[in-house]
């Protein structure tokens, strides 16, 4: 691995730093592949509880890697061999990110646009400075959606505005990216990192095998009827009774006291 991408985890929270300020983060195959490596380690590593993905500097990340889009277009390299290669990467680091088995939390303090947007949004929660933005920009460098654009959008703005948002290629500000569901949250930039060491902090503590067990069933539960739902939410309640946590919470209420979960 290089450093485009650093990781750290304290007490419970991973963090994934994209470190290439110098192309405000850009989606670069180094970029991609750090993430990827990164992802595979904390889908061993139990201590984690929650994870949190940001940028360094002032973006989030500006997407596609276009100065490497020059460099394809000028190459030998067949087309279909190119784009093969550049949905295998992006795909798989995307993928892993959407499904570990810990709640995930974006923190958006500058722009987020194209792959940075999706990469945004194939986290659990998208926490926001007023100073962030999200855009769905392929257009602009004459592509389609790709990232899993066409599952994530959609189903957080609705087929409407998902198609407004791709077909205009919009860039949409904190604020109104808030009002449409692309942003959990949104706080002044001066109380950004409070807010969200606040709320990660609040995850980090839960009950991480019963949340890890929710955001599956939440994200499977909008594929299938109500009562396969329920189903499958019975199968896994079984599951969760077994856990040190559910004891620990039943104890904590009976004791009036706030439960101590160990993640377990």
């Amino acid at each position: 691995m290089s450093d485009a991408v650093r990781l750290s985890v304290e007490n419970g929270v991973a963090r994934l730093i994209l470190a290439e300020p110098e192309t405000r983060n850009a989606f670069t195959e180094a970029v991609a592949t750090d993430l990827a490596a990164h992802l595979a380690t904390l889908e061993e590593r139990t201590e984690v509880r929650c994870l949190v993905v940001e940028g360094e500097g002032t973006a989030f990340s500006a997407g596609g890697d276009v100065a490497h889009m020059r460099d394809r277009l000028e190459s030998d390299t067949p087309v279909d061999e190119t784009v093969r290669a550049l949905a295998r990467r992006t795909r798989d680091t995307i993928a892993r990110l959407h499904a570990l088995p810990v709640p995930t939390v974006a923190a958006v303090d500058g722009p987020a646009v194209g792959a940075g947007a999706n990469l945004a949004l194939a986290c659990d929660l998208q926490l926001a400075s007023d100073r962030a933005s999200i855009g769905f920009v392929f257009r602009q460098v004459g592509l389609t959606v790709d990232m899993g654009t066409s599952y994530l959008l959609p189903r957080v703005v609705g087929s409407n505005v998902a198609k407004e948002l791709v077909y205009t290629g919009e860039v949409v500000e904190a604020e109104r990216a808030a009002e449409l569901g692309l942003f959990n949250h949104v706080y002044p930039a001066d109380e950004f990192e409070a807010a969200l060491a606040e709320t990660v902090d609040r995850i980090a503590s839960g009950p991480t095998v019963a949340l890890g067990h929710a955001k599956r069933l939440l994200e499977a539960g909008l594929g299938k009827s109500f009562a396969a739902a329920q189903r499958d939410e019975a199968t896994t309640q079984g599951i969760v009774y077994g856990t040190e946590d559910h004891a620990e919470g039943v104890t904590a209420f009976l004791e009036d006291r706030s439960p101590a979960f160990e993640g377990r």
